[in-house]
């Protein structure tokens, strides 16, 4: 697993900004120069390259050394366990941008989902989109180790850049969890 970073306000507000999300995940793919990032996104080299030095004034990415060549600078994410303070350590300025975040992430993540189940998809990857609900009875403890043992699975399939197997495709995961609605009585 990763470095475990807890992450504070600062750091919230700066991944949550939409360019810098997708700058993230399109960094996911591999090391970016503010050129090319700006090509992928449809962006100026100019706000890309703004955008870069702010997640590296973060730690959230790195420059690759004797990448680039003259004045090119080329980029690579910093792989961390990052993870938000738990709700109860949060501050209410940190709850709101949060929860701004997370409303819109969701909504995304779900649009994304029922995109990819419609889509006609060929070969292999057929039907090959897991989705399970269930419940658990567990305390604040277990479901706090129910969890780590979540991340530690997520961790098993990670592969570096360039070491997935041949035919891997990234797939998006989530994973949350929330109290049954308490009965009326």
């Amino acid at each position: 697993m990763g470095e475990r970073e807890t992450l504070g306000l600062e750091a919230i507000r700066l991944l949550a900004h939409p360019l810098r999300q997708r700058i993230e995940r399109e960094m996911r793919k591999g090391p970016v120069s503010s050129t090319s990032l700006a090509q992928a996104l449809g962006e100026s080299t100019g706000l890309t390259s703004y955008h870069l030095r702010q997640l590296a004034k973060h730690g959230f990415v790195e420059e690759v050394p004797g990448h680039g060549k003259g004045r090119e600078r080329w980029w690579r994410f910093v792989p961390k366990d990052r993870r938000f303070p738990e709700r109860s350590e949060q501050t209410p300025e940190m709850r709101a941008v949060l929860d701004e975040v997370m409303q819109r992430q969701f909504g995304a993540d779900l649009a994304a989902f029922a995109a990819a189940t419609v889509k006609d998809e060929q070969g292999p990857w057929a039907g090959a989109f897991p989705f399970s609900m269930g419940t658990i009875d567990v305390t604040p403890e277990e479901l706090r180790q129910f969890f780590e043992d979540y991340i530690a699975l997520l961790y098993k399939y990670k592969r570096p850049g360039g070491q997935a197997s041949p035919g891997a495709r990234t797939m998006q995961t989530r994973f949350f969890a929330y109290p049954e609605p308490e009965p009326d009585n």
